[in-house]
C-alpha cells in the first residue's frame, strides 16, 4: 500500500511539473478589464506621454490650488481684511478737492434770488480737509479686525476639511490598485488551480465535479478582477476631479502605506490641539465680532462730531482775486450730531446684538465640548486602526500560507476541491482587510491631525 502511494505521489508531482509552464502562460495572459477603446492622434501621443507621479503632499497642494470650496473662504477672508482696512481709513482724515459751479436766477440784485449762494455765479475751487470723530468708528474697526480673525478661522477649516478628503481619495486610488494586483493574482490562481484539477480528472484521481468548482471559482475570480479594474478607475476619475483643472487622468500615486507614521501620545495631541484647532477659534471670533457689534449697536446713543476745513475759492468769480478783492481764503466747520429720537432703533438694534453674543457664546462653549469629544474620537479611531494593522499583515501572511498547504494537500489527495477555494477566498479577503486597514490608519491620522494643525 505505501508502495502505490509513493507512485501516486510521484506521477502527481510529475504532473505538476509538466503543467507549471502552461500555468504561468495562463497567469501572465490574464485578461484586463475592457475599457473605452484607445485614441488615436494627438490624444494617443498624449496618453503615450510619461505619467505624471504625485506624491501625497503634491496632491494636498493641487487640491488647494483648485478647490472651489477652498478659494470661496479664501476669497471671503480676503474681503474680511480689505473691509478692515477700509474701516480703519475711516478713523483718518480724508483730503477731497471739490470744484463746482453754482447758478442762481437772478433778480436785479447782486446776490441773485436765493440767500444761499453769494450771488448769481458762484464758483468753487477749494480742497476739504475732512475728519469725524464719532465712537462707532472705533468700535466698527474692531469689529472688523474680529470679522477678518474669523473669516480666516473659517478658510483654515476649509483647507483641514479639504485634507481629509484629499487623503481619503489618495488611498482610495492606491487601495483600489492593490485589489486590482491582488484580484488578477487570485484569478490566475484560480486558472492554474482549474487546469490541476483538470489533469487530475484525466487521471482519474478526482471526480468531475471538482472540476466544476474550479471552473465557478475561476468564473467569479474573472469576474472579480474586471469589477476590481472599474473600482480603480473609478478612484483614479475622483482624484482627478480634485486635483487637476484640465482632468488629466494619466498620472500615478506613489504607494507608501506600507510606512505608516507614528501616532503621538493623547497628551502630545491634545497640547497642539487646544492653540491651534481652527473650530475653536473660528467660535472665539465670532464672540469677538459678536461682542464688537453689541458695542456698535450702543454707540447709537453717543453724539458724533465731523470738522471741515477748506482752502481755495469761493466767489463770483473764478480767480484768486477780483480787483482789490481777495479770493483765495479759507473756511472752516464742524458739525455736532445727538441723536434725539429714532423710534427705538437704536434700543432694537442693542436687543438684537444682545441676542446675537448670546448665540455667539453658546457656540463657543459647544465648540469647546466638541474639541474635547473629537479628540478622544478622532484619536481612538487612530489607536484602533493602528492597532490591527499587526493582525492583518499577520493573517494575510497565514492565508498565504494556508493556500500554499491546501494546494499540496490536495494533490496528495488529502483535502477536497472545497477546502482549496475557502483557503483562495481567504487570501484574496485577507490580503484585502489588510490594504483596507493601512488606508483606515492613513485617514484617521488625517482626520485628527486636522484638530493639531499638522497639515
Amino acid at each position: 500500500m505505501s508502495h502505490i502511494r509513493a507512485s501516486r505521489i510521484f506521477a502527481l508531482a510529475a504532473l505538476t511539473l509538466c503543467l507549471a509552464p502552461w500555468a504561468l502562460a495562463q497567469s501572465t495572459a490574464a485578461p484586463a478589464p475592457a475599457g473605452p477603446p484607445a485614441p488615436s492622434g494627438p490624444e494617443q501621443n498624449a496618453n503615450q506621454a510619461a505619467p505624471l507621479t504625485l506624491t501625497l503632499e503634491d496632491a494636498l497642494q493641487r487640491a488647494r490650488a483648485n478647490s472651489p470650496l477652498l478659494h470661496a473662504a479664501v476669497l471671503e477672508a480676503g474681503i474680511a481684511r480689505e473691509q478692515k482696512v477700509q474701516d480703519r481709513a475711516a478713523l483718518l482724515p480724508a483730503v477731497n478737492y471739490d470744484a463746482q459751479y453754482l447758478y442762481t436766477q437772478g433778480n436785479g440784485t447782486p446776490s441773485g434770488r436765493f440767500i444761499a449762494n453769494n450771488g448769481v455765479h458762484e464758483y468753487l475751487s477749494q480742497g476739504n480737509v475732512h475728519q469725524v470723530l464719532d465712537p462707532a468708528l472705533f468700535v466698527e474697526y474692531r469689529r472688523s479686525s474680529a470679522a477678518a480673525a474669523l473669516a480666516a478661522a473659517k478658510a483654515e477649516v476649509a483647507a483641514r476639511g479639504l485634507v481629509v478628503t484629499v487623503v481619503e481619495s489618495y488611498y482610495d486610488l492606491v487601495v483600489a490598485q492593490r485589489k486590482y494586483a491582488t484580484a488578477q493574482e487570485a484569478a490566475a490562481e484560480a486558472q492554474r488551480f482549474l487546469g490541476i484539477s483538470q489533469a487530475l480528472e484525466r487521471g482519474g484521481e478526482v471526480a468531475h465535479s471538482d472540476v466544476i468548482k474550479a471552473q465557478l471559482q475561476a468564473n467569479d475570480r474573472q469576474k472579480d478582477f474586471l469589477e476590481a479594474g472599474v473600482a480603480m478607475e473609478k478612484a483614479r476619475l475622483t482624484l482627478a476631479v480634485l486635483l487637476f483643472t484640465n482632468f488629466e487622468q494619466n498620472f500615478s500615486v506613489v504607494d507608501d502605506l506600507r510606512l505608516p507614521p507614528p501616532l503621538p501620545s493623547l497628551a502630545e495631541i491634545r497640547q497642539m490641539a487646544e492653540p491651534n484647532n481652527p473650530d475653536l477659534r473660528a467660535a472665539l471670533a465670532a464672540l469677538r465680532v459678536a461682542n464688537q457689534d453689541a458695542a456698535v449697536a450702543w454707540m447709537g446713543y453717543l453724539p458724533s462730531m465731523s470738522f471741515d476745513y477748506f482752502y481755495g475759492v469761493d466767489a463770483n468769480h473764478l480767480a484768486t482775486r477780483t480787483g482789490s478783492i481777495q479770493n483765495l481764503g479759507y473756511a472752516a466747520s464742524a458739525t455736532l450730531h445727538l441723536p434725539i429720537w429714532n423710534w427705538g432703533a437704536t434700543q432694537s438694534k442693542v436687543h438684537q446684538a444682545g441676542l446675537k453674543r448670546q448665540q455667539a457664546r453658546l457656540e463657543l462653549s459647544a465648540a469647546q465640548r466638541q474639541l474635547l469629544a473629537n479628540l478622544h474620537i478622532f484619536y481612538g479611531e487612530a489607536v484602533a486602526a493602528r492597532s490591527v494593522l499587526d493582525t492583518l499583515r499577520e493573517s494575510a501572511e497565514l492565508a498565504a500560507e494556508s493556500l500554499r498547504l491546501t494546494n499540496l494537500r490536495y494533490q496528495a489527495g488529502e483535502v477536497s476541491v472545497l477546502e482549496v477555494v475557502d483557503a483562495q477566498n481567504t487570501l484574496t479577503q485577507a490580503r484585502n482587510a489588510y490594504d483596507d486597514g493601512e488606508a483606515r490608519y492613513r485617514v484617521a491620522l488625517a482626520t485628527l491631525q486636522t484638530l493639531t494643525g499638522r497639515y
